[in-house]
């Protein structure tokens, strides 16, 4: 049952009106059964003074674009009552011309644009009112005899409207139904959601709650758990199974869904997702169509389901299924495009955002990693609704021009017009190895800062994990990932990149990076100290990118690789006979990459730097000893040795290597492959001949 979040202690705190409207919203949004995300939308009635001084009727109502688990008072429109309420005597009112009126309704031109569903509150005579979207409530509107049942439960305290696009007709409807009816404490909108009020916030969010709970109380009595769905027809594969599979399967994937632009992806094979997919009707149910309006935009109008029996040894043919059953929905998508829209219409990316595998889970799309996981939060309250409605009796939804008509709905893309513009990197994962280094976390937090997600692998995983944590407390949930990783084992890389695939979908940017370094004169190298040198920099870069090679051209979406060379790369170092070598031998690799990438849209570049002693674990140790002791001076005159013998007389920092990582990973260096960057201040020794 749902339980209430109301906080007295808490709410005796706030200054009521516009302070209460927002906790009271907030505590509706935290409950997902009880409000989807970006969905719903809560309003308070109250008086304040205008700019003249004067007592008026505002209504504060939920701004468009916004969602009520995070909302503030800023996200809140102010409207005149007085101006609204002789719409009510009008019969009919067209979308834009109601949207442009409320616009002059504002008492602050500040305000962001008031909700679709503005009037449904204003032409309500209650100072507080909640609409939302509870699972349980949508479970009954979207039952075929959902009306007869809610007659049971509620008696004759209900109203109930058909599906009506929300806007002046629908708001107009629920008013008339409720003045209507003395006894009305409720509307249940058909495929939609629940209309409730109060006179106080408190009395308002109280009747929410127990509203819900009648019905979910109804319907829990009525579920069989061993036929929900039908029964089971496929059990769950083992924990460890269904997630190598879908580390295996999740790049083709990305690759099959990323057309113009590139998807994220995000993996769930929670418990209800495993029962859902292993259910003898889902197959059929899932395609019935959204279980909420709102779900629309983000779910698309059905899921792709895939047909495949759930077998463990069979990743390659569940790869093959997936990638033609992407490839036929798309092409399914646009017949359904072209089938409803009008003249002006332009047409989303006609890939799935919710695929659902048998045994397995379900794989999740969108733009960045937190709106996939959206996607599939929308699609867990897909599966609770149609759990509920097949327990009470079928399922039902839109029609398929109803569900385009939202989907395309002006007013619903404006919500979308809003969000911030994307970046250089948005849509982009990068996996830097040596990600605790100063190097590593300086472009962890670059390429983050312009949309990148991305992977910290290094065998410190506690420093690479408080890199994470610190770019994932300033950018938003798992933006960063920490995997331990030694780059010179074969069965590491490749745990870490499943682990990235299972996280993300797949890679886009490859920093190799992962370093160290020793110094001896060559007669007293030893072959320890070669191998030494070779095992990491040498095979470990080797390692390293050529499973990123796999990846990527698995994914068939191209990539750039960044390796980090040094100045060393092109000039022979005193002292450094095997890092040196090695350092010549990883600019040539990445040009050996490169002269092959190149068809699979794969770019390989390096970047020369030279002396990065910030931040760097190498310069930590006897390396810094031995090259002081070569260059004949002190261990700390080091920094002012390597300034004074650069043209530029300048030090390097890792955000200058940085920078040039980025440089190279960005589209502004698209067609721009096997070449080397010098940042090392200009050491004429190792300019480039």
């Amino acid at each position: 049952m749902v339980q209430s979040l109301w906080n007295d202690s808490k709410a005796s705190q706030l200054q009521g009106g516009l302070d209460e409207l927002v906790y009271r919203s907030n505590i509706i949004g935290e409950d997902r059964r009880v409000c989807n995300f970006g969905g719903g939308n809560t309003s308070s009635k109250t008086t304040v003074k205008d700019f003249r001084g004067r007592d008026i009727e505002v209504m504060y109502v939920k701004g468009s674009g916004s969602d009520l688990a995070t909302m503030k008072a800023g996200n809140f429109t102010g409207l005149r009552m007085d101006d609204i309420r002789p719409l009510f005597e009008r019969s009919e009112m067209p979308d834009e011309e109601m949207v442009a009126y409320l616009a002059n309704c504002m008492i602050d031109a500040k305000h962001p644009r008031a909700s679709i569903e503005t009037l449904l509150h204003a032409f309500l005579p209650f100072k507080h009112v909640d609409h939302t979207h509870p699972d349980a409530i949508i479970s009954l509107c979207c039952a075929d005899n959902g009306r007869q049942l809610a007659e049971e439960i509620f008696g004759n305290r209900f109203v109930w409207v058909p599906y009506v696009r929300p806007g002046f007709n629908l708001s107009k409807m629920i008013a008339e139904g409720v003045l209507s009816n003395p006894n009305a404490e409720l509307v249940l909108m058909e495929k939609h959601g629940l209309v409730t009020w109060g006179d106080t916030s408190e009395a308002c969010y109280a009747q929410t709650i127990k509203i819900i709970n009648e019905a979910e109380a109804f319907i829990e009595a009525r579920v069989d758990e061993a036929k929900l769905f039908g029964g089971e027809k496929h059990a769950a594969l083992p924990a460890e199974t269904r997630r190598s599979l879908a580390a295996a399967v999740m790049p083709a994937v990305r690759g099959a869904v990323s057309d113009e632009k590139r998807m994220m992806l995000s993996f769930d094979d929670s418990d209800d997702v495993l029962a859902f997919v292993g259910g003898e009707n889902s197959a059929k149910l899932s395609q019935v169509g959204a279980a909420c309006p709102d779900h629309l935009v983000h779910t698309k109008v059905v899921p792709l389901f895939v047909d495949w029996t759930p077998n463990a040894e069979d990743a390659e043919g569940l790869k093959e299924k997936l990638v033609a059953a992407v490839s036929e929905y798309k092409e399914q998508y646009k017949q359904y495009f072209e089938r409803n829209s009008s003249e002006g219409d332009v047409m989303f990316e006609a890939a799935p955002r919710v695929i659902l595998i048998p045994g397995v889970g379900m794989i999740n799309t969108g733009k960045s990693w937190a709106m996939s996981k959206v996607s599939g939060a929308l699609y867990h309250r897909a599966i609770a609704v149609m759990r509920g409605a097949t327990a009470l009796g079928e399922f039902v939804s839109l029609s398929e021009n109803e569900s385009f008509n939202v989907e395309y709905w002006p007013l619903e893309l404006y919500k979308l017009s809003l969000a911030p513009a994307e970046a250089e990197f948005s849509r982009k994962v990068a996996f830097i190895t040596g990600g605790a280094g100063g190097i590593g976390s300086e472009t962890a937090r670059r390429l983050v800062s312009e949309g990148a997600h991305v992977v910290l692998a290094d065998l410190n995983l506690e420093g690479a994990q408080k890199v994470a944590e610190e770019i994932n407390e300033k950018y938003g949930e798992n933006r960063a990932l920490a995997v331990k990783m030694d780059v010179t084992s074969e069965e590491q890389i490749a745990a870490a990149y499943a682990e990235t695939a299972l996280a993300y979908g797949g890679v886009d940017i490859i920093v190799n990076n992962a370093g160290l370094a020793t110094s001896s004169p060559f007669d007293e190298t030893s072959l320890k100290e070669w191998n030494l040198n070779m095992n990491v920099l040498g095979t470990g870069y080797f390692l390293v990118a050529r499973e990123a090679f796999k990846l990527m051209k698995t994914q068939s979406i191209g990539g750039s690789m960044v390796f980090i060379g040094s100045k060393n790369s092109v000039y022979a170092g005193k002292n450094v006979t095997a890092y040196s070598s090695v350092k010549a031998l990883e600019a040539h690799l990445a040009r050996c990459i490169a002269a092959e990438g190149g068809e699979h849209g794969i770019r390989v570049n390096t970047i020369l730097p030279d002396a990065i002693l910030q931040g760097s674990a190498i310069w930590n140790g006897s390396w810094r000893n031995e090259r002081a002791a070569a260059y004949g001076i002190e261990p700390d005159q080091l920094e002012e040795h390597y300034r004074k013998r650069t043209t530029l007389l300048v030090n390097i920092y890792p955000r200058d290597i940085a920078e040039g990582i980025a440089f190279f990973a960005s589209s502004k260096s698209e067609k721009t492959t096997g070449c080397m960057l010098t940042i090392d201040g200009g050491v004429p020794a190792a300019f480039t001949r």
